[in-house]
């Protein structure tokens, strides 16, 4: 929003944004990697927390003293991501020392539940907060909710997570990818994962953009609207275990992965009047949120179950990597596609896109997957292999 309206970007410099942002995440995934399975995990989470918190606050004072411009907010958003992956990749790595792996769908649908309220909150917060304010304001919001964030995982009191075999530095990364790559029902998560990362980061660099130009939804619209995809999520959350135990672990992923991607070309068939256009993106937003966090909970429990524990930092953001890689270039190319078709047809073809990389899954063991399998002994071998 702040890029639309405060500094008036179009495609190609929304597209430029989402790339830089995507890309530090990649490029803070390898680099970052050894260092969320050797460092304690929490401190880690709480510095990234501090971090993010200043440089939005940087944001906000440069534009209350008129001297914010593409270039400042790109610098500062590549912060905020590359600070966000470390912070989710120690996030996710965390989760198996505070609960047992039986607790872990569990664990993570609460923890989703909680997302879900928050993108309720947040965006209809600050929709509203950039229609009646300026966007420093909105920013510095922003930058305060981060502290509020470490403040309460310093409250956290909880043996800390076991720590990996320290390999060679060049081996650590390398560790995580082929640990994903060597087990057959992390690998097609991980390539699913890419094309997904590479269609859905057309929604990224262009949602906002053809929310508010296109459709001429109000910020305060746009914000209800995203808001929306928070009681979906949170119907997901609920809805989680249950499908795990119904359908069974596997089959949840595959069927929310796919309907998933059906409901995004839901994004560019809106049209019409603003309200009838908003009505349409809600839908999509509940419809499409809900089966995404059913997905991502069960694929996040899965991969949290079978990898061994002090592999967890790395395996993550081999994940975090490849998404932010694949999502850099989908990014750059949505952009130019926009900027040369249309943004509405590019989002035709991301929603094709993000489809069409489900089906990866509904190709791999994970569709017959009925009972979560106990850990395989992937560490020693994959710590000790020599490239």
């Amino acid at each position: 929003m702040a890029a639309v309206l405060a500094l008036g970007g179009g495609p190609g410099a929304l597209g430029l944004l989402a790339a830089l942002m995507l890309g530090a995440g990649a490029a803070a995934a390898v680099a970052g990697a050894p260092f969320v399975d050797r460092l304690p995990r929490r401190p880690l989470m709480i510095a990234a927390d501090i971090g993010r918190s200043l440089a939005l606050a940087a944001v906000a004072a440069a534009a209350l003293a008129h001297r914010l411009d593409l270039t400042g907010l790109c610098v500062a958003a590549v912060v905020v991501s590359a600070l966000g992956v470390m912070f989710d990749a120690a996030d996710h790595a965390i989760l198996p020392a505070l609960v047992s792996r039986e607790q872990l769908t569990a664990a993570n649908a609460r923890l989703g539940a909680v997302d879900a309220a928050a993108e309720m909150a947040g965006p209809a917060l600050g929709g509203g907060l950039f229609s009646l304010v300026a966007p420093p304001i909105a920013l510095a919001v922003t930058a305060v909710t981060y502290l509020v964030s470490a403040a309460f995982l310093g409250a956290i009191r909880a043996r800390p997570a076991r720590l990996g075999t320290r390999a060679p530095f060049d081996l650590d990364f390398t560790a995580g990818f082929r640990a994903c790559l060597g087990h057959a029902l992390v690998r097609p998560l991980l390539l699913a994962s890419l094309g997904s990362g590479f269609f859905g980061a057309f929604f990224a660099a262009l949602y906002v953009l053809f929310s508010l130009t296109v459709l001429s939804l109000s910020p305060a619209m746009l914000g209800l609207t995203i808001a929306a995809g928070g009681l979906g999520a949170l119907a997901g959350a609920a809805a989680a275990p249950w499908a795990a135990r119904v359908l069974g672990p596997g089959p949840a992923i595959v069927a929310t992965r796919l309907a998933g991607g059906l409901a995004a070309l839901l994004v560019p068939l809106a049209g019409g009047s603003p309200s009838a256009a908003m009505a349409v993106l809600v839908l999509s937003q509940l419809v499409g949120d809900a089966l995404n966090t059913i997905g991502l909970i069960g694929a996040t429990s899965l991969r949290q179950a079978v990898l061994p524990p002090s592999l967890l930092g790395r395996t993550s953001s081999a994940f975090l990597a490849g998404q932010g890689l694949a999502g850099t270039l989908g990014a750059l190319a949505a952009g130019a596609l926009a900027a040369r078709v249309g943004v509405r047809e590019t989002l035709y073809i991301a929603a094709a896109g993000v489809t069409v990389s489900s089906l990866i899954t509904l190709a791999s063991p994970l569709r017959a997957l009925r009972e979560t399998p106990e850990a395989e002994t992937l560490e020693a071998q994959t710590l000790e292999a020599k490239p």
